[in-house]
């Protein structure tokens, strides 16, 4: 092999390795979990997420998480992924907010997604969500239609995400309620009492068993375990779940609301794979699958199932009119005028409770 010969050859070697890394090169992707994989709440339901990206991605991807993120170590976990080269890091928890802010502004070359917050910039992190209250409508619209009118609700922050669940849950048990032609007092159907955290098995069991010893006939689930589920079956009450389908877990529950992260998970890294990803303000609901209803119990008439999936099939084409007026609070006074809905930044901001609901937001 004479000397041009070798250095050409020698060239195009090199070339070859270099294509050859680039093309079997995967996109690194990091999430910070609130909690372990195995909590049958939120953090297991991001982590089907995760399950759902890989079984899409796989080939792809390379993935990694960490678990028992709180806020004290989240933008140390952060930084640390930052650090080791992920192209995009999901950090999962409304406390993991104001790190990937930080963390984030230190690397402008990494993206960074943040779930539940409203924090974002114009250059590597995007906020996202899904609008749970339409799957807590159809639950809310499935116990109005079986004549279920003195709901307990275990209910978790008194912060806009849970208070809008259970105002849309409460409009949805209303709906049912007329349609079924069930008597029922319209200042008290859904009773509602605060656990103030996100996960307190101990309280949940309590609450729930409060709640049904006082006569409630149905039990919502709203914390981050099926608890207050489990609560309800021991005592012969239905319950209805949250967060993940949790009949394995509470035998007794009629259908269970979902989170359903992992469609967004793929969304978000096909866009950085391609180079198109953008800062946004995400929120899906039906109509991208970001949230979705676990099956009915079999206890569920035929009847009612049908009426539940013609509303969902509507929230499926967009069209969402939950939040349309006239809707009052529980004072009586309209917060929602007849021929007018709810914007965006209304829903994400409630603080108040609509008629119907007996309890108070805790200062």
């Amino acid at each position: 092999m004479g000397k041009k010969t070798f250095i050409v050859f020698a060239v195009l070697l090199c070339i070859g390795v270099l294509l050859s890394s680039q093309a079997t090169a995967k996109t690194k992707v990091a999430f910070a979990l609130l909690w372990t994989i195995d909590d049958m709440g939120w953090t297991t339901a991001h982590y089907r997420g995760i399950e759902y990206l890989r079984e899409k991605l796989g080939d792809q991807i390379e993935i990694s998480y960490t678990e028992k993120v709180l806020a004290a170590n989240a933008e140390q976990v952060l930084r640390g992924y930052a650090k080791a080269g992920f192209d995009i890091i999901f950090a999962t928890t409304f406390e993991h907010m104001d790190p990937c802010v930080i963390v984030a502004r230190d690397f402008p070359n990494v993206i960074f997604e943040h779930c539940s917050g409203y924090k974002k910039n114009d250059k590597n992190m995007g906020n996202y969500f899904v609008r749970m209250y339409q799957a807590e409508y159809l639950a809310g619209y499935m116990a109005g239609l079986m004549g279920y009118k003195n709901v307990g609700t275990v209910a978790t922050q008194p912060i806009p995400e849970p208070i809008r669940g259970i105002n849309a849950f409460t409009i949805g048990l209303f709906k049912g309620l007329r349609e079924s032609s069930t008597p029922h007092d319209p200042k008290k159907v859904n009773t509602i009492v605060w656990l103030k955290s996100w996960r307190d098995a101990t309280n949940e069991t309590l609450l729930a068993e409060t709640l049904t010893s006082r006569g409630h006939d149905l039990i919502r689930q709203m914390a981050d375990t099926p608890e207050s589920a489990q609560a309800a079956c021991r005592k012969g009450v239905p319950a209805i779940g949250y967060g993940i389908d949790v009949s394995a877990q509470a035998p007794c529950a009629l259908v269970s609301t979902e989170w359903n992260w992992g469609v967004y998970y793929v969304d978000a890294v096909k866009r950085v794979i391609a180079g198109t990803w953008k800062p946004a303000e995400v929120w899906w609901g039906f109509e991208k699958k970001g949230v979705k209803l676990a099956p009915f119990h079999a206890s569920v008439p035929e009847n009612v199932r049908q009426k539940v999936l013609a509303e969902k099939a509507l929230l499926e084409k967009g069209i969402d009119n939950i939040f349309a007026g006239p809707i009052k609070d529980q004072s009586g006074k309209v917060k929602i005028p007849a021929g007018k809905k709810a914007s965006d930044q209304e829903l994400l901001t409630m603080r108040w409770l609509i008629e119907g609901v007996s309890g108070k937001i805790p200062d």
